[in-house]
């Protein structure tokens, strides 16, 4: 019913649950999972998920906060997004915040990643903060459109929801939009169109209400759909079918 487009289960806190993890996903009806990859370096345990489970797929990509590890050329990015279970390119884009003085070579990482996605035909997993304006630029300047993507954890306004939609991109929203004081992003979520709605945990941050400030997990991207669903005046399955056909839509390597 429901699918976590965008998570970290193997990063040490979650992975450490082992099975227990995988039954609470099943129990809450979270049927598939993307685990991103934010370096190379952690890209063969992200990958050694997938292998292990017909459910969770793969991306590869550095995040634009890593400043240490591996900066992945173009030719390494196609090389590694050739495995079977990897669905996409990133966690890539621009992080103005942690990187104030707005550094080139985030930019230029950036435009690696696109070209990449582009070489592939794999669609794009984009971080934003703080740098709007230089994203959508970056997409249009490079052609983004040629693959599309998703503008994961949404935290932005409505304009910049629509230049990405019309660069082809889907809009994710995380546990943020549950929270009380997220209004813009709750603006966004009632009006985006529903067949470029996608929803996701980015755990284990950004844990939804009820369990906002604990460790998240896939099993409660539930509580997003509900949230997003009430938006909308839908009800949580419509949501939830909408989201998860969009999310197959975008990800073609994932099966039906």
């Amino acid at each position: 019913m429901f699918i976590d487009s965008h998570c970290h289960i193997d990063f040490p806190d979650l992975a450490d649950q082992g099975e227990a993890l995988f039954e609470r996903m099943a129990a809450a009806q979270v049927e598939q999972a993307v685990c991103i990859g934010v370096t190379i370096e952690n890209l063969p345990r992200v990958l050694a998920l997938a292998e292990l489970r017909d459910n969770i797929f793969a991306t590869v990509g550095v995040h634009p906060e890593h400043t240490e590890g591996e900066d992945p050329s173009l030719e390494r990015l196609l090389d590694l997004a050739k495995h079977p279970k990897v669905v996409a390119i990133g966690e890539t884009g621009l992080d103005y915040y942690w990187h104030k003085d707005k550094p080139e070579w985030q930019r230029e990482r950036f435009r690696t990643h696109i070209r990449a996605a582009k070489a592939c035909g794999k669609p794009l997993v984009i971080h934003t903060r703080d740098s709007a304006d230089d994203v959508i630029r970056i997409l249009q300047e490079e052609g983004a459109e040629q693959v599309g993507g998703v503008m994961h954890c949404f935290t932005e306004t409505q304009a910049v929801a629509d230049a990405a939609m019309a660069l082809g991109f889907y809009i994710s929203f995380s546990g943020i939009v549950t929270f009380k004081n997220a209004q813009q992003i709750k603006g966004v979520a009632a009006t985006v169109p529903l067949d470029r709605i996608l929803i996701e945990t980015d755990s284990p941050y950004l844990a939804p209400v009820p369990y906002r400030g604990k460790m998240n997990e896939p099993s409660y991207v539930p509580h997003v759909a509900k949230e997003v669903a009430s938006l909308r005046g839908i009800s949580v399955e419509e949501l939830a079918a909408a989201a998860s056909a969009n999310t197959r839509r975008l990800f073609t390597g994932m099966a039906c």
